[in-house]
């Protein structure tokens, strides 16, 4: 493991996976989403700022995958539009300086609100699923997921490895990781997380060393139709399942229709059962992102820089560092 020569403590990395759709540069992206995160820190915790700075973060970013799917249906992107309106919004949210106000109040008065998206999901997705419907409803949504699940398609082929690059990076380096992803991206991290713990081509040198946290933010692995399609789903128990997380966060915002499903303990309590994951937390929150004029309880912005999101990495953040084992003197 690589440790701090100084402090004999192991080195922390955050890594974060986003979602689907259109997303700016890597650089840029990168900047935006971290500075999200830090937002939350300073306003709830000040007095870590200088803990989360220290730690190493990077994205595992494969926007440019997405455009490529996404241009090929004809689909256009306003970069410069794209890059401003995150940045209005994140500017919005970081006015906000009482973490209570990040409720049910604040949440009412934004504009354009409506639980209408989540409610059809609600309803639509076990029927859909029932009739083979699933799928070709995501492909009319969203070009880019249904690729990840189109196997005459190498799109989910080529993504894995952007997260499986840099995730494997870390682990070899012994750090200590937090995982955060978003969105589809969850979906991406799952199965990289069960090809690192049972594909004959990594298990070998992966399947013992784990991250330390994971965090998933309007993650739709709730939804049985996905589930369905996850690495390992036909696995009997002992292969089913990613060994190599210890703890796992999950974070649902009201009204996020990719997340309609918003527990996850219950769909993955066997993980806990067969004791290959310490926990499996949910949270309920409020997503306050104003995206175009327009309430986003989905936006990636609204729930890196959430009071609950900046209180689950703190945590991680002070918890007491791995430390060399001792030397004893008999």
């Amino acid at each position: 493991m690589t440790f701090d020569e100084g402090s004999g403590t192991v080195n922390r990395s955050l890594l974060l996976v986003h979602g689907r759709d259109f997303k700016p540069a890597e650089d840029t992206f990168t900047d935006l989403s971290m500075a999200a995160l830090r937002a939350g820190v300073e306003r709830d915790f000040p007095d870590q700022v200088d803990t989360f700075d220290a730690m190493q973060k990077q994205v595992a970013w494969y926007g440019d995958l997405n455009a490529e799917i996404l241009n090929g249906c004809g689909k256009r992107y306003d970069e410069q539009l794209d890059i401003g309106d995150r940045r209005n919004a994140l500017n919005a949210m970081r006015a906000i300086t009482a973490r209570k106000r990040f409720g049910i109040r604040q949440y009412d008065q934004l504009p354009g609100k409506s639980a209408v998206p989540e409610a059809i999901a609600d309803v639509a997705a076990p029927l859909l699923g029932a009739i083979g419907l699933c799928v070709p409803l995501i492909g009319a949504v969203s070009k880019d997921f249904a690729k990840y699940f189109d196997r005459k398609s190498d799109y989910a082929m080529k993504v894995r490895e952007r997260l499986r690059t840099r995730l494997c990076e870390l682990l070899d380096r012994g750090d200590r990781i937090v995982l955060v992803t978003h969105g589809t991206g969850s979906i991406v991290a799952y199965d990289v997380l069960w090809q690192l713990s049972h594909d004959p081509d990594y298990k070998d040198d992966y399947a013992d060393k784990k991250v330390d946290l994971w965090m998933t933010l309007g993650a739709p692995l709730g939804d049985s139709n996905i589930r369905k399609r996850l690495l390992g789903a036909r696995e009997p128990a002992s292969t089913k399942f990613p060994t190599n997380v210890i703890s796992w966060h999950n974070v649902s915002a009201e009204d996020d229709y990719t997340c309609h499903d918003n527990t996850l303990a219950d769909d993955f309590k066997m993980m806990m059962q067969e004791r290959i994951v310490s926990t499996v937390h949910d949270y309920r929150i409020y997503n306050l992102a104003v995206r175009y004029g327009k309430s986003n309880p989905h936006s990636s912005i609204g729930y890196y820089i959430h009071p609950r999101v900046a209180k689950v990495l703190v945590d991680w953040l002070v918890d007491s560092d791995i430390q060399a084992a001792p030397k004893y003197i008999l």
